[in-house]
């Protein structure tokens, strides 16, 4: 029989016994790890980004003539719409040019008609003149040949008459050319067709300096500096107003390189300013750089604002979320469970107690979740702790992510 004294070591060694085979037993169970299961639910995925709000155009609005100012119709701060008048310039001299160029264009067709009207029937009818005085120098000179012949006329008499009939046929080949040079495609007409052409430019240009003395706006917009006065004289390059053009409202931001594949012209985005949060208006990606700024890894995105709040000032700070994708039904697991391996996608699938890598397809990335389109199923257990060896036996502690 055990002593009263021996008990107390029996009961320590007992005891010791006991907790070294707790231990084992943890200890051929592995570490605890964190796991969850794969799910099939919706994603959407979004680009967040900050942006500012794109300056507006600002017109220079200056003469393309030298003028005296006659008055300024607008002030600074004035709202103008596109051909509205903003300067008069002094138009005494314009105009007096322009009567002057449509008198040169008056006369120029005057003469014009002359040539038609007038010049041209003359010539005919000197042609006419001319066959009839050549047919009776022909005539004449016959006629006389015979009575030579018979011995009643000196060769002296018959000599003078061929004379008067080689005159009278250089006259007829003169006013033939009088008659041609006064056609309709003579030189006459075609001088007289020039002069009309001349002058009818002229008065055009005239015309275009005397519309020239009204300076209108260009766009749609709002006055902010006006530096001319009645009585200035201006010329060519020489700034006269400055309008701030009331276009369309767009917004410009930096986005990383990864985030190409999920851009597209035409997506919408939410966007909302610091100072105003909680008043979130639509935009549209209308534009996407094609090159990428090498030093910050970004392309430049435009953004079109159909109807922007009142509260938007130029170059305004924005945060942009643009809308990249949404699948209805989708395997996803938290972002931490996906591991990249030399250009893959690895996850570690726990089965029947034991860990083993996975390749993996990913899809749409969000901030927290990350869709697998193959390499698992639905209901899978995967790894979120890190650190874990291929085959380890572990013991799981489900987390609700």
């Amino acid at each position: 029989m055990l002593s009263r004294k021996h008990v107390p070591r029996i009961i320590l060694v007992l005891l010791a016994l006991g907790v070294a085979a707790f231990v084992a037993s943890k200890n051929l169970q592995g570490p605890t790890v964190e796991v969850v299961r794969v799910q099939a639910g919706p994603i959407e995925h979004s680009i967040v980004v900050s942006g500012r709000v794109q300056a507006p155009n600002r017109i220079e609005i200056g003469s393309v003539i030298t003028g005296r100012v006659e008055s300024v119709l607008v002030e600074e701060g004035a709202v103008v719409t596109a051909g509205q008048r903003l300067i008069l310039l002094e138009t005494s001299e314009l105009k007096a040019a322009l009567d002057q160029a449509r008198t040169a264009e008056a006369s120029a067709r005057a003469r014009i008609a002359t040539v038609n009207e007038l010049s041209l029937p003359q010539s005919k009818d000197a042609v006419v003149q001319a066959e009839a005085q050549v047919r009776f120098a022909e005539d004449e000179y016959r006629r006389n040949r015979g009575l030579r012949d018979q011995g009643f006329i000196s060769e002296a008499r018959l000599q003078d008459l061929e004379r008067l009939r080689a005159v009278a046929q250089s006259q007829l080949e003169s006013a033939r050319t009088q008659a041609q040079a006064q056609g309709t495609r003579g030189v006459a007409a075609r001088e007289a067709a020039l002069r009309e052409q001349e002058a009818r430019a002229a008065r055009e240009l005239a015309e275009s300096k005397l519309a020239q003395t009204i300076i209108r706006a260009s766009l749609p917009g709002t006055v902010l500096a006006r530096s001319v006065e009645p009585g200035d004289i201006v010329s060519p390059g020489k700034r006269l107003l400055t309008v701030n053009s009331s276009s369309e409202t767009r917004l410009t931001a930096q986005i990383d390189e990864k985030n190409l594949p999920y851009l597209k012209v035409g997506q919408e985005a939410l966007a909302s300013s610091e100072a105003f949060p909680e008043r979130k208006f639509k935009a549209v990606l209308y534009y996407i750089s094609p090159g990428v700024d090498t030093t910050r890894g970004s392309v430049e995105a435009r953004l079109r604002v159909p109807e922007p709040p009142d509260y938007l000032r130029a170059d305004m700070t924005v945060s942009i979320d643009i809308g990249a994708g949404r699948k209805e039904r989708a395997l996803t697991v938290p972002t931490e469970a996906v591991r990249e391996s030399a250009g893959s996608h690895m996850v570690q699938v726990l089965r029947e107690g034991r860990v083993g890598s996975t390749k993996v397809e990913i899809g749409i990335r969000t901030a927290s979740r990350i869709e697998i389109s193959s390499g698992i199923a639905a209901g899978d257990t995967v790894l979120l702790t890190r650190g874990i060896e291929d085959g380890a036996r572990v013991r799981a502690l489900e987390s609700r992510r």
